[in-house]
Order: structure tokens, then sequence, then C-alpha cells
């Protein structure tokens, strides 16, 4: 848009402006005071109705409680399960937010075309589709997720004692059951049964190869547990 343009561009803004147009005060904000006194007041008839969601009372001395955010906090959730090294942690909670929130507080500026229509405005599009469609895509995965210190898979009678085992071992730090634990650094053992056969997963769990620990000191102090442990991963096929 050259000078010409815009000098036309404000002159009949202004004129629509001048015929049509409302002030902020009191006019803007008589409609939102009614807008937000509605919602309240939907708020409040709803909370008398249907009452508050409450879940059961909180025990502090509980260790099979798994927290999970609020739903609008998923994107940031598994940002976290893709970010594994500890020294990324703070990158990933605030860090790469942040560099977001900040471009896209920029983009106005980045962006400066006069123009209205989406599709000419190709950086303010694209950087919009992609940032929501980047937190869509990360908040459906943190809402699919299963719990990181559980394993929800369905076995067999037999072969329950040896899941709680196994979820209780640390195995869930670095492999995926399911949708449970986490995608790495060690492979999925969703299947490992129809991969490996038992004598090959004792041995495996007991002659790690690094950085996966050895459950030498579990079949020392507990071999029922070790054996029941063995069972289950064998189970899964």
């Amino acid at each position: 848009m050259n000078k010409r343009e815009k000098e036309r561009y404000l002159r009949e803004y202004g004129m629509i402006k001048d015929e049509t147009g409302h002030p902020f005060f009191p006019y803007t904000v008589y409609k939102d005071g009614i807008m937000a006194c509605v919602v309240v007041g939907v708020i409040i008839l709803m909370s008398i109705l249907f009452g508050a969601e409450l879940g059961p009372k909180a025990d502090p001395t509980t260790t099979t409680y798994t927290p999970r955010p609020e739903w609008y906090f998923f994107f940031l959730f598994e940002l976290l399960r893709v970010v594994k090294p500890p020294e990324l942690v703070i990158l990933a909670t605030i860090g790469i937010p942040t560099i977001c929130l900040i471009l896209l507080i920029l983009l106005p500026f980045i962006d400066r075309s006069a123009e209205r229509h989406p599709l000419k405005r190709p950086v303010a599009l694209v950087a919009g589709i992609t940032t929501i469609g980047a937190m869509a895509y990360l908040t459906i995965l943190g809402a699919v997720a299963g719990a990181p210190t559980e394993i929800e898979l369905p076995v067999a009678a037999q072969y329950q004692e040896g899941k709680e085992v196994t979820a209780s071992a640390g195995c869930l730090a670095c492999h995926q059951f399911g949708e449970n634990g986490n995608s790495g650094p060690g492979p999925a053992l969703t299947n490992i049964g129809a991969k490996l056969p038992r004598q090959a997963i004792e041995r495996t769990l007991l002659n790690p190869t690094a950085p996966m620990p050895s459950y030498q000191s579990l079949q020392t102090q507990d071999p029922e547990a070790f054996d029941q442990m063995v069972d289950f991963l064998a189970s899964l096929k």
C-alpha cells in the first residue's frame, strides 16, 4: 500500500466512523457490562442447579495419586513429556511458551499489511494456524496420555501382581505400555512378549544395556516379585 492508497483508506475510514461509529464509553462498556453480568448469572445458576464438581478429599500421604493439569494446560503437559532431559525442563516450561507468546505479540508489527482478507495476509495466517494447530495437537496428546505411574493394559488375573511390580519398578520412566509411560529412551514394551521369549526378557532385566538399570537386586531380595514381573512382560503380546 503506497502513500496515496493509505491516505484514501484513512479518509474513507474516518467518514464511515463518523457516520456509523459509536464511542467506546458508554456504548461498548455498557454492552460488555451486560454480557459480563449474564455470564456471571449463568455460572451462579448452574452452580445452584448442578452443584460444584468436587473430587475426593485430598490425602497428602497417598503415593498412588497421579497429578494431572487442567485441560487448558495439556499442551504444556505434553511438551514436558516430549522434552525429556532434565536440564531442558526450564526451556520447555518457560522458554518455548514465552518465545511463542512474544512472536504472537510482535505479529502485528511484523505483518503491517492493511488488508483484512486472511488469504491476503499469509504471514499472519500461517503464524496463527501453526500456533493453534500445534497447541491443539499437543492438547489432544496430553488428554489421551495415560498415567505416568500406572500401567492400564488389560491382563489376565495371574499377571496382575506382575503388572503392579513393573509399574512400581520405574519401567514407565523410559518405556511405554499402551498409552502409559514415556516413549523413550527405551523401546515400547506393549508387545514385548511377542518379540522376546521369557528367558530373553529375564536375561535383559539382569544384564541390561546402559542406561537401563539392572534388576539383579530385585531378584535377590524378592525373587517372587521378579518372576511376576518377568511373567507379566512375557504375557504382553
